[in-house]
């Protein structure tokens, strides 16, 4: 059994459920470019990954198009969409758990710096956390691997094996390979168990509550 001292949480889709305020935001940036998109649930596969290469992927946007795409983004989502967005239910309480067991918890997340920590400030959530990592609003820190490299200089960790990168996504998992450190896929996200799976993931949890309780067995 596997014993973890650090965990290192995804934002949205981990924390927060954020599918409110990012939709609002991917859809006042299409609408911009005359793209009218009804159907919300198609723009959750924006929530997580890292948004320029989102705009590129699933609307053919070229570089320069995604840049001015993701300004779009940000013109809704810094004065409304951030607040369109709620904790998970027992997120709070686990963390509790986690930190009265002695453990280290640090955001690492594709968001912009700034509004990771506006986020968690907002919430309340500050007092739990040893640090808040993100991407820089230029773009520098775009992949999650970048992001938890940096989270890992910035709190002093050199000896990974006692990480763990908690996350919904596909693009958690691939970068916490890429950076040399554990994954735990969780399910009441945006991913699904075949796509975490699928990436790779060292385990799965089904709630926020199995995060706190799991046993580590590999």
């Amino acid at each position: 059994m596997k014993v973890y001292g650090t965990y290192f949480f995804d934002l949205d889709g981990t924390i927060t459920d954020s599918s409110l305020g990012i939709t609002n935001s991917v859809m006042y940036a299409l609408k911009k470019f005359g793209i009218e998109e009804g159907d919300r649930r198609k723009l959750y596969k924006f929530i997580g990954p890292p948004l320029t290469g989102s705009f590129r992927e699933y609307y053919g946007f070229s570089e320069e198009k995604a840049a001015e795409a993701v300004r779009y983004y940000r013109e809704y989502y810094q004065d409304r969409g951030i607040y369109e967005n709620r904790v998970y239910d027992g997120f709070e309480e686990m963390l509790k758990a986690l930190k009265a067991a002695g453990k280290n918890l640090v955001v690492a997340t594709s968001k912009p710096e700034p509004y990771a920590r506006e986020i968690i400030d907002y919430f309340k959530l500050s007092g739990y956390f040893d640090y808040v990592a993100g991407m820089e609003l230029d773009g520098g820190r775009g992949t999650k691997a970048e992001v938890i490299r940096y989270a890992l200089s910035a709190c002093g960790i050199e000896d990974k094996s006692g990480v763990l990168m908690v996350g919904d996504r596909e693009h958690d998992v691939f970068g916490a390979k890429d950076a040399g450190v554990d994954c735990l896929g969780v399910l009441y996200g945006f991913g699904s168990r075949e796509e975490l799976e699928r990436a790779g993931a060292d385990y799965i949890a089904e709630t926020v509550e199995e995060i706190g309780r799991m046993k580590y067995v590999r």
